[in-house]
């Protein structure tokens, strides 16, 4: 079955960098892209969106944020989003992958960056006061310089620097304005969970399955989540689960028995009483909807 997904991947045709930087306006005006910008797409990137003027909307794995001057969007790699039309919007798009948080970042640094781009423990929508905005600002022009103008032997250090300093001022931001999980004893293992619930949700959405993975007890399991998010482990499987079927509806050709069968639903009935339990409406209703 054909898939209709965007897969995006990271294509920096100005140097080898695993990093960056572009205007929002010339992103728009691009006329040779290999893919439709106001269509769902899938990224093998983190990005962050900058707006420096006008408003907007912008989609998030389905849902919908309003941005203005001062707003940041974070947006992390397998996520998908959609930009949608706007004339009046100017901004910087700030992109990165894997390889650069792993050449450029020792692990302590990469694990506090990936936290600004969890959507289950950071918003991913930022709203900067007129100082740190300025500060933003300021490092972003600092790294179109290094970036575009210097570009010499020091100038992947100093963007990775820069870089460091964005995501800590945003951090600072989302921790000041109460959308930031502080840090916690449990932070760790419930990313050591997310990332498992990713990879197996469809094939079991039990408990004990998770809690053995990790060599703990299912009552740890649900304290890890309970102090994280104040939701149970099996509330959290199950979201996880749901995002994941919502992708294959509105980025795949299958149909919704498939879909089903997929996901790990031996009878396809079970699929509609889960899917509804959760989002209060059909597969098929939410398929029309963003498509």
């Amino acid at each position: 079955m054909k898939e209709d997904i965007q897969q995006i991947s990271f294509n920096n045709q100005r140097s080898k960098n695993h990093f960056d930087l572009i205007e929002l306006r010339e992103l728009l005006d691009r006329k040779n892209l290999p893919h439709a910008l106001f269509e769902f797409q899938q990224i093998d990137f983190y990005m962050l969106f900058i707006c420096t003027k006008g408003k907007g909307t912008h989609t998030i794995d389905f849902t919908d944020y309003s941005y203005q001057k001062g707003s940041v969007l974070s947006i992390r790699k397998d996520q998908i989003h959609k930009f949608h039309p706007n004339s009046n919007s100017q901004g910087f798009l700030l992109l990165f992958t894997d390889d650069f948080l792993i050449h450029f970042f020792e692990k302590k640094e990469i694990l506090k960056s990936l936290q600004l781009f969890n959507e289950l423990i950071s918003n991913p929508k930022s709203t900067l006061e007129p100082t740190t905005f300025t500060t933003l600002l300021l490092l972003i022009k600092q790294i179109q310089q290094e970036n575009f103008s210097i570009n010499d032997l020091y100038s992947t250090d100093i963007v990775r620097c820069q870089l460091q300093i964005i995501i800590r001022l945003l951090l600072r931001n989302k921790s000041l304005q109460k959308q930031h999980q502080e840090h916690h004893k449990y932070l760790s293992p419930f990313l050591t969970f997310q990332k498992l619930v990713e990879q197996e949700c469809f094939q079991t959405k039990k408990i004990n399955f998770y809690a053995s993975k990790m060599a703990i007890s299912s009552k740890t399991l649900n304290n890890i989540t309970q102090a994280i998010l104040h939701k149970s482990a099996k509330q959290f499987i199950d979201e996880i689960a749901v995002t994941q079927i919502k992708r294959l509806l509105v980025n795949t050709k299958l149909s919704v028995k498939e879909i089903a069968y997929r996901s790990g639903f031996e009878d396809p009935s079970n699929l509609y009483k889960f899917f509804k339990k959760h989002t209060q409406t059909t597969p098929e209703h939410f398929r029309t909807t963003f498509t």
